[in-house]
């Protein structure tokens, strides 16, 4: 399964990627978003690689964002706490290098996920959540026509300063 757009393409994470994805899970600057609080090993990437790829026996699908043109892997994009009882799912979203963000990467994967989700999944409900600092997200968000739908206050703790959550959620037209 591929799922193309003009500028990124949506795929399944290959064991071929186990390294990369090592690379981004185990860099500190993200782990303020993800929650990680110890490094993963090669080996439970790998492990996860082959037992968590089924959204319906997992609740959760990674799929890695690469370029159209080039293939080249930049990122990924999440479904997790997937529902499929009351049709919704959680999406995070990850370009690694600067300098693959803010040319509109990750709202065409985003477009591209919520088509997925949409037509295959038939889902009603996508929502994430944002750190209150996170402004690059916030506009991600914004921009893809998700309902900002509540703060939780003081909610992370990021070194010795409180940051709130930004809570968004999308509800899915049928098309």
């Amino acid at each position: 399964m591929k799922l193309k757009g003009q500028k990124v393409t949506l795929r399944p994470v290959e064991k071929e990627d186990a390294t990369r994805l090592l690379l981004w899970e185990n860099n500190p600057q993200h782990w303020k978003v993800t929650g990680t609080e110890v490094p993963f090993s090669l080996h439970a990437i790998l492990e996860y690689i082959d037992q968590a790829q089924h959204i319906r026996t997992h609740g959760q699908l990674r799929l890695i964002i690469s370029l159209t043109e080039t293939d080249e892997p930049i990122g990924t994009i999440d479904l997790y706490n997937a529902d499929f009882k009351h049709s919704r799912a959680a999406v995070g979203i990850l370009i690694d290098e600067p300098s693959h963000r803010q040319q509109g990467y990750a709202l065409e994967a985003l477009e591209i996920l919520e088509n997925y989700v949409r037509q295959i999944l038939g889902f009603h409900n996508l929502y994430c959540s944002v750190h209150g600092d996170n402004e690059a997200s916030k506009a991600l968000f914004d921009k893809a026509g998700f309902e900002r739908i509540g703060v939780r206050k003081d909610w992370f703790l990021d070194g010795n300063k409180w940051l709130d959550e930004i809570l968004y959620q999308k509800c899915l037209e049928k098309k």
